[in-house]
């Protein structure tokens, strides 16, 4: 370790960062190291079964692991999904990364290699029937198309001819339709996602820092889905006994999460970069 870490490209902006990445560094065998997938680990792409994670995420995570207490990544996807687009299988290193997916209503666990989940929403294969004739009525379909995520249901509007119009214009009848059916619309990246209520990122993030006895946290995400749990990471920390260190995977896009992030980083690469400095200076 040693003085090479005060000029560090990583120097967190804010106090409470900074005090969070001193806390990691001087404790990483209680530490939580907690990754969101799109955006953070893997590149935003049109389409999103063609997501894979950054060439360099893997191995550095893997690198990263045996250092800290757990290494998690927390998404909306399906874990199932996340496991396979990630490439996080198998690898040594990883032996016991956890995948929170679904926000946390599913789990995998690398040291058994199986998922767990709750009861699926009955509102959602409601909508899921429901949606391609919604689209169709509002004059919406041209340009959008539905995702099927399992326990959700997202509308992407990044093939349009004007994403953004398209994404502002299906907002207020999407959240009609999801509150008829007992769910909730999260925003994305030019993606509306018709999700069950009281499961989020930060719900997921708290109960898992506080299961494996953590004592700081490293929360990287680069979306508006990745707010709670920003604002689980701010709890944790103004409660005392956690602290946390906020990273945005930087995007012009979502200006809201860096303006909140104690440091901002250049994409999944970035991530990455961050990821192998900190293997380094624990090693």
């Amino acid at each position: 370790m040693g003085d090479d870490r005060t000029h560090s490209p990583y120097e967190p902006l804010t106090p409470a960062g900074r005090d969070g990445l001193a806390a990691i560094l001087a404790r990483p065998e209680r530490a939580v190291i907690a990754l969101d997938f799109d955006g953070t680990l893997a590149a935003i792409v049109p389409d999103p079964e063609r997501a894979r994670a950054h060439p360099d995420a893997v191995p550095a995570l893997a690198a990263l692991a045996p250092r800290v207490r757990s290494v998690a990544v927390v998404t909306g996807r399906p874990a199932g999904v996340a496991v396979r687009y990630g490439g996080f299988a198998g690898v040594p290193g990883l032996e016991h990364l956890v995948v929170l997916g679904h926000y946390g209503a599913e789990r995998w666990d690398a040291v058994t290699g199986t998922v767990r989940a709750a009861e699926p929403h009955p509102g959602v294969a409601a909508v899921r029937a429901e949606l391609p004739g919604f689209l169709d009525a509002i004059g919406a379909w041209q340009g959008t198309w539905i995702e099927e995520k399992g326990r959700a249901v997202a509308v992407h509007t990044r093939r349009a001819e004007d994403p953004q119009a398209a994404f502002d214009a299906l907002r207020g009848p999407l959240g009609e339709l999801a509150a008829r059916h007992g769910l909730i619309v999260e925003p994305g990246r030019m993606v509306l996602e018709l999700r069950p209520p009281g499961v989020d990122k930060g719900v997921a993030l708290v109960e898992y820092v506080r299961e494996v006895g953590a004592e700081s946290v490293l929360y990287a995400g680069d979306d508006l889905g990745d707010l709670p749990a920003f604002a689980a990471v701010d709890k944790l920390r103004a409660d005392g006994g956690v602290r946390g260190l906020l990273v945005c995977s930087g995007s012009a896009e979502v200006a809201e999460l860096a303006s909140r992030a104690d440091l901002v980083v250049d994409g999944p690469a970035g991530v990455v970069g961050l990821l192998a400095w900190l293997t380094a200076a624990l090693a």
